[in-house]
């Protein structure tokens, strides 16, 4: 069966990126000018799937006023023969077919997941991460979505990282297959360095079957009582086969403060309207440095 839905945990709280999220959701900062949560929502339409979930939670009704449609900005828009920037806008609200749960309490990405059970109806779906972007156009959750279409199992994006960084991820024990794709033997969430059985991370992109949910079921909560999503995987990499995408691309984590900027500044540069002058001035900036 052709994978359609796919669900964007986006119930964090934002802590790392204070103050600039006190009143705001990570996943609603401005990359450029778009933020962060349209390249996600962007990223699985373009991969095919037109049915998304995203969990939000308290002081996040600005996402779903983002992707819902503004009929004063448009009138405004139409009135004042600003064709260009009406039709943007409502490209906004026409992309997929945009549906929204609250994750009550604050429990961890497992949690999250889990309360999009009833939406997925015993499909396979993808899952995304909310401020977690890629590069525009990059076909990784194509990419994993074949995958599963071979084995029919779920599918995680792995990502190579210093050793020393292992232990702020998921690091999946892998068995080798073939160029870019692994089985998860398994995964160990946050492990020291000298301990990680690789330096392959998890990172936010999954394809994952329906049986995840009984998986997150089992999980003994960790700690603050959170549910840990890597923790489910590993349980059902025990009763079925779970492959791993390697990933050598950019990718950004938005709520980390070097992250958003590396976005901000390499997103920039690939745009067809300032990219140019923007590249100029960096070149500038790099000159004037030296010179410093």
């Amino acid at each position: 069966m052709k994978v359609s839905k796919a669900v964007v945990p986006a119930a964090g709280l934002g802590t790392r990126f204070l103050p600039a999220t006190k009143a705001q959701p990570k996943e609603m900062l401005p990359v450029v000018d778009k933020p962060a949560i349209q390249y996600v929502v962007e990223e699985a339409v373009q991969a095919g799937l037109s049915d998304i979930l995203i969990v939000t939670g308290r002081g996040k009704r600005t996402i779903e006023d983002h992707f819902d449609r503004s009929f004063e900005l448009e009138y405004y828009l139409e009135n004042k023969g600003k064709f260009d920037d009406l039709k943007q806008v409502r490209e906004i609200s026409d992309l997929a077919a945009i549906h929204y749960i609250r994750q009550r309490d604050p429990l961890g990405l497992g949690n999250a997941v889990a309360a999009a059970e009833a939406h997925v109806g015993g499909e396979t779906f993808a899952c995304l991460l909310g401020d977690d972007i890629l590069a525009e156009g990059d076909p990784l959750l194509s990419e994993m979505l074949k995958i599963h279409g071979r084995f029919g199992r779920s599918v995680v994006a792995v990502q190579e990282v210093p050793r020393a960084d292992i232990c702020l991820y998921g690091c999946i024990e892998p068995e080798a297959m073939e160029a870019n794709v692994v089985r998860v033997t398994r995964v160990v969430e946050k492990p020291d360095p000298e301990d990680a059985p690789s330096n392959l991370a998890v990172i936010g992109r999954y394809v994952l079957t329906p049986e995840i949910f009984d998986a997150l079921r089992q999980v003994e909560p960790g700690h603050g009582g959170e549910v840990q999503l890597t923790d489910a995987i590993n349980l059902l990499a025990k009763e079925q086969a779970v492959y791993a995408c390697v990933f050598d691309r950019a990718r950004y984590d938005i709520g980390n403060r070097l992250d958003y900027l590396k976005a901000t500044v390499e997103l920039a540069t690939q745009r067809g309207d300032v990219g140019e002058d923007f590249r100029a001035f960096l070149r500038d900036f790099v000159q004037r440095r030296k010179l410093i």
